[in-house]
């Protein structure tokens, strides 16, 4: 196997993705090792997860630097400390800066709740709802200077059932995004997935079966409620 590539994950939060990540990595056998945690706020749970894992944790918080620039200088400094080879955005809140994002166009990742290009940026499960959607889910991306209009490494699809509201949708939207996610980067890792002219261009020749897939789609049966539901999602 080749070595390893050194991914930095940067939260804000709980950093439930960064768990998954982290522990998708503690097969010896996964493409990435994970280098360290960057956090741009000092109390996110997140840093005790990574931290009880033996994983090297940083803060660097935005309110200790004059401008978004600044702040994405030192974060950039911190990954090149770490040898960061891709970076995973694992609910970090903040947008990063153009030259930030350009500096690490095709090795810089994100996970976004909904099955983009449908609901980019905030409250995604809400605005679902609203809109009647019958599939949701979750979308790993290589990051641009658009925010979620990165080209698409691998979704996640979920049934919207009736009765749902935001939180119990969110929850089922989670656990697609701690399947996809670590595809993601391991199709990344391998260059299996790369960033060409603005597209994702897979090699999946020679992938692991799991890995041949860059769509995540759960049984739907165990979901259905009632007849009514398991109707809309029977061919």
């Amino acid at each position: 196997m080749s070595q390893r590539k050194k991914t930095g994950i940067l939260i804000s939060g709980r950093g439930s993705n960064m768990a998954a990540l982290i522990e998708a990595a503690s097969d010896k056998g996964f493409p990435a090792e994970i280098a360290g945690i960057i956090s741009d706020q000092p109390d996110a749970p997140g840093l005790a997860v990574a931290a009880a894992r033996g994983i090297a944790v940083q803060v660097i918080a935005r309110g200790d630097f004059a401008d978004r620039q600044g702040h994405d200088a030192a974060i950039d400094a911190a990954l090149k400390a770490l040898s960061a080879d891709i970076v995973a955005l694992a609910g970090y809140m903040r947008v990063l800066t153009t030259p930030f994002v350009e500096k690490w166009q095709g090795r810089l990742i994100n996970i976004h709740p909904a099955l983009l290009p449908a609901f980019k940026g905030l409250d995604t499960h809400r605005r679902a709802l609203e809109a009647g959607a019958r599939i949701h889910g979750c979308t790993a991306h290589f990051v641009t200077p658009e925010v979620d209009g990165g080209p698409i490494i691998a979704q996640g699809a979920v049934p919207v059932l009736a009765g749902d509201i935001a939180e119990v949708l969110a929850a089922r939207v989670l656990k697609a995004e701690h399947q996809v996610y670590p595809l993601a980067l391991r199709l990344v890792a391998e260059g299996r997935a790369r960033m060409e002219n603005g597209r994702t261009v897979f090699d999946l020749a020679g992938a692991s079966e799991r890995a041949n897939s860059a769509l995540v789609a759960p049984d739907l049966r165990p979901l259905a409620e009632n007849l009514e539901d398991l109707a809309r999602f029977t061919p």
